[in-house]
Parts: structure tokens; sequence; C-alpha cells
């Protein structure tokens, strides 16, 4: 297993997709060359809902937790430390925007919790000979393992074997940190690639600095499978988010699904201007549904690129 790998296997455990009350919208996508997906409350069961938001006292309980299995014991009071992070992580997004122009830019965790330790250490909360020695990737995955416990969908597998057996590309386009990929052989035993995932279509917003809804994931994505033959109106993208999936993938031409298969996840986002005139293609409440409405292909298209 992975390093890091381990420690999200470790503080797993069985979590239920909870009900939406959304009446799936479900048919054929004929002409279908790629499937790609979110992770965070599509591929996964997302314990807080969405990465990167998480509530003051459980926020404060798995700091302190991930500070304790590191050897670390607070000196004072840990009160404030979401809006501390949040207000990092916002710090960080304007200095990359105005340095670079960037939009929608991300962050990487690691230095994050490296300038939040500080800060702590600086207000008494920690020893400053404690936050030197603090290896802040691990802490990182200790936060991550205790404040967004995941689990795999249901009938995740199933899909995504069926998505295969009909010879379709698998991608990945997602908002993540380093610690995303890992959740594959945490939780499936095996890495993304041998869930069938091409290494090639993988696109993690901590590897490029751009975010969702950013355009620039699902531009390289759309570069990335133009070089296999494959068009943008030949992909459906699947996400739980109507912002940053549906309408970030709709506006480079791909056909989108919207999983709607968990009330935590689920962002329908209907008083954003910005996903207006927005419609997915499918709406979906269960992975199942998805490998169902992925059966329907031109006859060109047999030869799975896994035999080649």
């Amino acid at each position: 297993m992975p390093p890091f790998a381990d420690l999200l296997c470790r503080h797993a455990s069985e979590l239920a997709p909870q009900p939406t009350g959304i009446k799936p919208r479900l048919g054929p996508v004929p002409g279908l060359r790629a499937v790609l997906f979110d992770v965070y409350g599509t591929l996964f069961v997302s314990g807080i809902g969405e990465v990167g938001t998480v509530a003051e006292a459980s926020s404060r309980a798995a700091v302190g937790a991930a500070l304790e299995a590191m050897g670390v014991a607070p000196a004072g009071s840990l009160k404030g430390v979401a809006k501390q992070m949040e207000r990092r992580v916002r710090v960080v997004h304007a200095e990359i925007t105005r340095r670079h122009g960037i939009d929608y830019p991300e962050v990487q965790m690691p230095e994050i919790w490296s300038d939040v330790l500080a800060e702590l250490a600086c207000r008494g909360a920690l020893d400053p000979a404690d936050v030197g020695r603090i290896d802040c990737e691990r802490f990182a995955v200790e936060y991550e393992a205790r404040a967004n416990p995941c689990w795999p969908m249901p009938c995740l597998e199933g899909c995504l074997a069926g998505i295969r057996e009909r010879g379709l590309w698998l991608g990945i386009v997602s908002n993540a940190q380093f610690y995303t990929p890992l959740l594959f052989p945490a939780l499936l035993g095996r890495s993304a690639e041998a869930c069938g995932f091409d290494p090639h279509l993988q696109f993690y917003s901590y590897r490029h600095g751009h975010a969702k809804p950013g355009p620039a994931l699902f531009a390289l994505a759309a570069r990335a499978l133009a070089e296999r033959g494959v068009g943008a109106a030949e992909t459906l993208y699947v996400g739980n988010d109507m912002l940053n999936d549906v309408a970030g993938a709709s506006r480079l031409g791909f056909r989108t699904a919207l999983f709607a298969g968990d009330a935590r996840s689920l962002r329908l986002r209907r008083d954003d201007p910005r996903t207006a005139g927005i419609t997915p293609t499918l709406v979906i409440t269960d992975l199942a549904q998805l490998a169902e409405c992925t059966k329907i292909r031109r006859g060109s298209e047999r030869t799975s690129h896994f035999e080649h």
C-alpha cells in the first residue's frame, strides 16, 4: 500500500449515502467513447460532502487527534482553527490570483497546514519546538482521515467494470489534494489505474494549480482525449455539483451526468447565475444507473482500448 494510504484505510468505516429525493432522468447516451468522473461525492461518499469544508467543532477535534497521533500535545486552546485554516486558504488563493491571474487556483494543503501550525505556535496554542518537527504531509493526511471520512459509493466497482467492459476510456477530473488518489488503494485495495482509469486521463487540481469550476482541468482532459481521437461530445462527465462539474464540463462541450446520490455532497446551485441555462444530459441517483445508460455504442467502437 502506498505511503499514507494506510492512514486513510485505518480510519475508514462504512459510510452510507443519504437520500436526496431527486428523481433520476435517465436514457441511453449513444456514441459515447469516454467517461470522466469527479471524486468526492461521486466515486466516494464524503463525510463532509465536499473537500475543504469542515465544521469548527469537527475540525478542532480532527486537529487535536492528528497532533496526538504525531506525539504533539497542544499547549493552549485550538478554538477557531477551522476559520484560521479557511482564512489562510483564502489568502493564498488571492495571492495566486494576483500573481498569476488564475481565477480558480488550488492550494497545497501541507503548505497551508505549515502556515496554520506556525500561527498556532505564535498564539501559544503549540510549542514552537513541536511545530518544527511536524511532517506537514503526514499531518495533512492524519487530519483528512478524521475530518473527511470517505467510503466507496454503492455500486462503484460494478459501474466501473461495466464501463470497462464496453471499452470506454475512463478518467478523472477532480478538485483534490495529494492524498485524494490514495483513496483508491486505501478503500478499494488497488490504484485508480488498476480500477481502469487511464493514467493520462487523471487530472487532479493539486497537480496543476487550477481548480474547478475553472476551465483549465477540463481543457487538459479535452486535449488528452483528442490525442486519443475522442471528442468532447463523445465524453460523459459525471459529478455531484451543478457549478463545479456540470456547468464546467458543459462549457467545454462534454455531455454531463449530475450525480444526485448523496444529500451531503449534492450541490444544485439553483441561485448561482453561473449555472443559468445549464442542463445535465442525465441525472442519476445510483452508479448502477450510469452503467445502464452507457450500454449503447456505435458499431465502429466495439474494440476495447484495453486490448490494444
